[in-house]
This record gives C-alpha cells, structure tokens and sequence, in this order.
C-alpha cells in the first residue's frame, strides 16, 4: 500500500487533516461504522465530550485492530459532534495527540449534528486500508 496526502494550500499545514489522501496498490480496505462512547454491553456514556471522546477513540483502535487493520492507516476519519465549539475548546488535547500517536494524516469532515443515540455527544467514522 502507498498513501500519499495532498494539500495545495498553505493553510492545510495548520489542520489536523490533510485535503486529501491517495492510496494506491491497496491489499484491503475497511469501512468503519461510527463508534461512539459505548461499552462492550451496549450502555453509553453520560460523560462530557471529552471523556466521550477518550472512549470512542479506544473502541475505533479496537475495532480496527480486531479486524486486522492498523490505526495508523486511517486514511477517512469523520468527526460527528453535538456541539463544535465543545469539540473544539475541550477535546483537541485529546484528538490530536491520537492522530500523532499513529502519524495519521487523514482526510476528515467535521460536522455539527442535533443529536446522537442518548446522552452521546461525540462520533467517530473511520475508513482505513491495508
């Protein structure tokens, strides 16, 4: 597999993203449900973001590397919030070590929704390859 990011503007350097992400000669690709703070029996959390966000980040890892995948090969990785300014002032010492962590430079969407199942405030949607 090779991954090559694409960031035509200056700006792009300053995101925790890249504008966009080519991968060719790829031997697999995974599609990940959104995950979002729930524990292995189904109960969510009614923690704040940021302690949701700790969790949803375990259960993406876990996912991906139950299904032979490495989180360093995110290529997609979509944030699903309650509220963006939340994300934004309470959650980025959390999301962008994670993304450091694995060296993911991945393409990703943002985006502020009216609700999640229950207390939830936070979802994480991740396409990664091998």
């Amino acid at each position: 597999m090779q991954k090559r990011t694409i960031d035509p503007w200056k700006w792009g350097e300053l995101t925790n993203s890249a504008q966009a992400v080519e991968v060719t000669n790829v031997s697999g690709t995974l599609y990940c449900s959104g995950q979002v703070a729930m524990d292995a029996n189904g109960v969510p959390s009614n923690a704040d973001m940021r302690t949701q966000l700790i969790q949803t980040i375990d259960n993406v890892e876990t996912l991906i590397k139950a299904s032979g995948y490495e989180p360093k090969n995110i290529v997609r990785l979509n944030v699903f919030t309650t509220s963006m300014q939340e994300f934004f002032l309470t959650c980025m010492d959390v999301y962008v070590p994670f993304l450091q962590k694995y060296g993911i430079k991945q393409a990703t969407s943002c985006i502020e929704i009216k609700g999640l199942y229950g207390p939830l405030t936070i979802e994480l949607e991740a396409t990664v390859v091998k």
